[in-house]
Formats: C-alpha cells, structure tokens, sequence
C-alpha cells in the first residue's frame, strides 16, 4: 500500500471542509435546484481558516490531494479558487459531469484507488456517511465540522449524486 519513494497522500473534500458554500445554499432550497447556479456561485466561496490551515499543515509531510463531488465541468474554476486561496498544488479527482452516484460511492472508490499504490495518511471531509464509510473501509478521517451543516446539501450528496 505504501510506496517507499514517494510522500503519503493527505486527502481534502472542498466544499464545507475548505470552501464555504453557505452564501449559495439557496441556489438547492429551490425545486427543482438550481444546479447551474449553484456551481457558478462556487468561485465566490470565502475559504475556511481551519481547512486550509490543515491543507497547508499537511503539505510539509504529505503530498495533498483533492477529492469532491463536485462535476469535471467545475474543473476550470476549483483549480483558480484553489490557487487564489493559496492552497498547495495537488491533483483533483472529480465526479464525472454524468456520474449521479452518492459521494460516499464516488469517493470510497477513489479512496481505495490511490491507496493501491500510495499510503492514504488521512481523509479531510465534512460529510458524515463519507466519512463512515472511509472509516469502515480502514482509513484514518478528519471530520471537517467547521461549517455550518446544510440538509439541502446533504441530501443532494446522497440522494442525487450532485456534489
């Protein structure tokens, strides 16, 4: 599971664990949600001091990588926030634009991707049913409890498969 040459992975979600979503929660209490919306609000969303500081921390002893539900066609702008927020450089695993699965789904499988051939140090997310699952799976979580819960956004992590 470890590779000898190369750092652990320390591996961050981003919405509600570095980015803060509460100004476009909105765009998902509406019906139908408001996808489109919701997704171009996220450029705007002011980062979370604890996140980032754990992201940043974690860049000293292990190589960072990020993990969202977030859709591919959100790629563009994840990678401007990420860099305007002075977040370490690492690689971004994103849902597939058409991939409705829940994300405790989506990113146990990545999970278990990359711990084939490097050592996952920690998992960082906000999502409760994620982090069980990672954790069932034998992986050392972070719960990301900085932000304020959403159910809207809850609900569309596990029953629609958005984000």
């Amino acid at each position: 599971m470890t590779s000898d040459t190369r750092r652990p992975l320390a591996v961050f979600d981003l919405d509600n664990t570095l980015a803060d979503t509460a100004h476009r929660q909105h765009f998902l209490e509406t019906r139908p949600r408001n996808w489109d919306a919701f997704f171009a609000a996220a450029p705007q969303d002011p980062p979370i001091p604890q996140g980032v500081a754990l992201a940043v921390r974690s860049a000293e002893e292990c190589e960072v990588v990020y993990l969202t539900g977030r859709p591919e066609r959100c790629r563009r702008d994840t990678l401007e926030w990420l860099a305007a927020h002075g977040l370490p450089e690492g690689r971004v695993h994103m849902r597939g634009n058409a991939d409705r699965r829940p994300a405790r789904y989506t990113k146990l499988e990545i999970l278990r991707r990359l711990a084939r051939t490097r050592e996952v140090r920690m998992l960082v997310d906000d999502d409760e049913l994620v982090c069980e699952d990672a954790e069932r799976a034998g992986f050392t979580v972070v719960r990301a409890r900085w932000a304020t819960p959403s159910a809207e956004l809850k609900v569309a992590q596990e029953r629609e498969g958005r984000t």
